[in-house]
């Protein structure tokens, strides 16, 4: 297991998180997701943590709050060190019937931060972030209350879920301005047959300095190996009843197809070469794993051992390409000699 900085925190984090978003679903979407119980939840923490994963991630709203309690339950049973385990959750969803229990507000973001430390019966949260941009509350307004809860001890580092490029870099600036303390990671969706990240985000992170969590990694499941273009229902997966996220299935199965070569010769599993690819991205920093059963965690713990040859990334790559867009293309074609340019610098004297 590698670990990798946080953003430009001095926190390092295994290169795989575990995701908790399978555990004490009942009904509706949280139980067609996962509805672990304590013991069946306590057994995949401790196989992650015993695998050497320090980095768990969970949210208020997974099954209606029972997701934190179950994973800081889990922790308390388990023994496990507070200062070894770096505990992410987030904010913004929909906890009660009234109007402001929702959004990015202060008062939502302090009383969610309350709740969530109760049922993860922690003193303090590692990363707390948004999970959603919320056009009612300002950016500063949101920023500051994120600072504030740093300050008094409640958190440790703040960050953000599902934001355009230009809101990330707009509350950086604010935050910079000001001297607040500032997002440090983007939580994201990104997968080899879902690269629209690659667009604007990755670009910002570079530039800003932000790490980047990957949610879905297996888009959902599309790329487990259960599904391909003669069997698009997937031997019953999960997207048979919740089709999330949306995927262009046919450079999906694109990259399917060059996936399942890949892992034939390699002797392990298409979900293994796709999560594999995304832990061979410069702007990766850690990929959110789920699972409902151990032999499930086992499979995506064994793809940090899964190292793609260069010829094999080409081929992924090709097979996934996203079409050129505006101003893509044309900050490409003004900006390629530059580019040469700099590329040429950086590697003069190197062998």
């Amino acid at each position: 297991m590698r670990y990798n900085k946080l953003g430009r925190t001095g926190l390092f984090v295994s290169e795989l998180c575990l995701g908790t978003m399978t555990f004490g679903g009942d009904t509706g979407i949280w139980g067609q997701i996962g509805s672990l119980r304590l013991g069946e939840a306590e057994e995949l923490v401790g196989k992650a943590i015993e695998s050497g994963i320090n980095f768990i991630d969970t949210a208020d709203v997974y099954a209606e709050g029972r997701s934190e309690e179950i994973t800081g339950q889990a922790l308390k049973n388990l023994n496990v060190p507070r200062d070894s385990v770096v505990v992410a959750t987030k904010v913004f969803g929909q906890t009660g019937e009234g109007v402001n229990q929702r959004g990015a507000s202060r008062a939502h973001i302090i009383a969610g931060v309350k709740a969530s430390l109760k049922r993860l019966q922690l003193d303090y949260i590692d990363l707390y972030q948004i999970h959603g941009f919320d056009p009612a509350t300002p950016i500063e307004e949101t920023v500051r209350a994120l600072d504030t809860l740093v300050q008094q001890g409640h958190i440790r580092y703040a960050g953000v879920s599902n934001w355009a490029a230009w809101q990330i870099a707009k509350a950086v600036g604010i935050s910079e301005r000001h001297g607040l303390a500032r997002f440090e990671s983007l939580q994201a969706y990104y997968t080899v047959a879902g690269r629209d990240l690659e667009r604007e985000i990755a670009p910002m992170l570079r530039s800003e300095g932000l790490g980047l969590m990957v949610w879905s990694p297996l888009a959902g499941g599309l790329l487990s190996g259960k599904y391909s273009r003669d069997d698009q229902a997937g031997q019953g997966g999960r997207r048979a009843t919740f089709d999330f996220p949306p995927v262009d299935r046919d450079r999906a199965f694109n990259c399917i197809d060059a996936m399942r070569t890949i892992a034939d010769a390699r002797g392990v599993s298409v979900a293994q070469i796709a999560l594999a690819w995304l832990l061979h991205q410069e702007t990766v920093t850690s990929v959110i794993i789920g699972a409902k059963r151990l032999e499930q965690l086992d499979e995506n713990i064994a793809a940090t051992q899964v190292d793609l040859a260069p010829g094999e990334l080409r081929v992924l790559d090709q097979a996934s390409a996203l079409p050129m867009e505006y101003p893509g293309w044309m900050l490409e074609r003004q900006g390629g000699v530059l580019v040469k340019q700099l590329e040429a610098r950086r590697f003069r004297g190197k062998t």
